[in-house]
């Protein structure tokens, strides 16, 4: 493919957070889910008002603007609930993803990395990507940093985690591994690494060659547009 996207996802509390904002240091185009899902819930947006029928308005905030917390602990303690949900936001979330993907290619990143935490779990857009990357940390660490993060007693915290794949699963799927178990330094390292690997990485060069190919023809086009006004 010629399109050279990357599929970043971790686990709740692993520190993807950490790792998208090295790699936006270094320059990278990211994409975040996350930010986009925040977007298409606004009021007077699609999945706003297919949210609120559906979930009823006792999850409206007095601003109208959806509680993301009370959300949260639905989809949380209802499974059903939890998938009524994606169905409803991420058809909104992928078309906004992919204008931004288009953004970036045009502008010609080297590649996108696309920051969607549920990558593994809903498996419907891992066949898009050429490299798949998991920011892991081992299960104490990951516990204990949520109960410290989000205030949360250990069942509940324990209840979230079981909620998404296990991080052992995901790992074997993955293509690359980021290991955020440690110190922000050897987790920077890694970060290094990866980047390394995916700028030296072929499948770019096959980007290259069909956008130079695009603008070339465009360029022949505008010439013989043009000829009439310039002889």
């Amino acid at each position: 493919s010629s399109m050279f996207l990357v599929g970043l996802s971790g686990g709740i509390a692993t520190g993807k957070s950490t790792v998208v904002a090295m790699l936006r240091e270094l320059g990278c185009a990211v994409i975040d889910a996350d930010v986009i899902a925040r977007e298409v819930v606004r009021p007077r947006r699609k999945a706003y008002r297919q949210i609120v029928h559906r979930f009823g308005p006792g999850i409206l905030l007095e601003s109208g603007e959806i509680n993301r917390e009370a959300l949260a602990r639905i989809i949380f303690s209802q499974p059903q609930k939890r998938q009524l949900l994606n169905a409803i936001t991420h058809p909104e979330i992928q078309k906004e993803m992919l204008k931004q993907v288009l953004k970036y290619f045009v502008l010609g990143y080297r590649y996108v990395i696309l920051d969607i935490p549920l990558l593994f779990e809903t498996n419907r857009l891992t066949k898009f990507m050429k490299y798949t990357v998991l920011v892991y940390c081992d299960p104490r660490t990951q516990l204990e940093r949520l109960m410290r993060r989000d205030g949360l007693p250990r069942a509940e915290a324990q209840a979230r985690i079981a909620c998404q794949l296990p991080l052992h699963e995901k790992r074997r799927l993955a293509t690359h591994v980021v290991d955020n178990s440690g110190e922000r330094a050897n987790t920077r390292r890694h970060v290094l690494r990866l980047h390394g690997q995916l700028a030296a990485s072929r499948a770019f060069l096959w980007a290259r060659l069909a956008a130079a190919a695009a603008a070339a023809g465009l360029a022949a086009l505008l010439c013989c547009l043009l000829r009439p006004f310039l002889s």
